[in-house]
């Protein structure tokens, strides 16, 4: 969770949830030292995270939903401290490019995601966003500057509010001891470990 209290400016790409301002060059360099490299999805993922940031109200404890965990849990984790790692923040497979912030106590916050027919007026970022071609046929300068002269343009912003049910602390709870591989796990996950059940990600040397 965290307090919004976000002041925009037009002049800025993006203020985090502490107020601190970043150009578009700037944090494009920032997503590169964290990312790896300027993701466009990640671009345009921190423009949502501002533009929610500023429709919270002031001092509203907050957590984060992302809708895919494709580059959205990054721009959530750059600009507020919810993070996947301190339970403030809840990556769901959907499949849809949208995140919200929402209000730790009451479920009620705003939904932010892509527009599809405001896309159609970007060349650049209607191709990219639809895959209408490969990555390699792509102009990543020209699909960027097109982001940054887009900005808010294509997004779409919507008051929700989260079900009760996901606003409950998931707890690890007792663990024991897995009688397969001896390792500790959770005793809620059954008589065995996951890995032990046949969910292990590795195969067998």
């Amino acid at each position: 969770m965290q307090t919004a209290g976000n002041v925009h400016s037009s002049d800025d790409w993006v203020r985090d949830s502490k107020g601190t301002a970043y150009g578009f060059d700037a944090f494009l360099e920032r997503i590169t030292a964290f990312h790896g490299y300027p993701a466009p999805g990640l671009v345009i993922g921190a423009k949502m995270v501002d533009l929610a940031l500023h429709a919270m109200p002031s001092g509203c404890l907050f957590d984060a939903i992302a809708e895919t965990g494709h580059c959205l849990p990054d721009a959530i984790q750059m600009l507020t401290p919810c993070t996947a790692g301190n339970g403030w923040l809840k990556v769901m497979d959907l499949g849809r490019f949208a995140l919200a912030l929402y209000d730790k106590y009451n479920g009620d916050g705003v939904r932010v995601f892509i527009h599809t027919h405001k896309v159609a007026a970007w060349k650049e970022i209607d191709s990219w966003f639809f895959k209408r071609k490969p990555k390699a046929e792509q102009d990543s300068d020209a699909l960027l500057r097109e982001i940054q002269r887009a900005g808010e343009k294509i997004l779409q912003m919507e008051t929700i509010r989260v079900q009760p049910r996901l606003m409950v602390k998931d707890s690890v709870g007792t663990r024991g001891i897995c009688p397969q591989c001896g390792e500790s796990y959770p005793l809620k996950h059954g008589s065995a470990c996951r890995a032990c059940q046949g969910s292990s990600p590795y195969a067998t040397a």
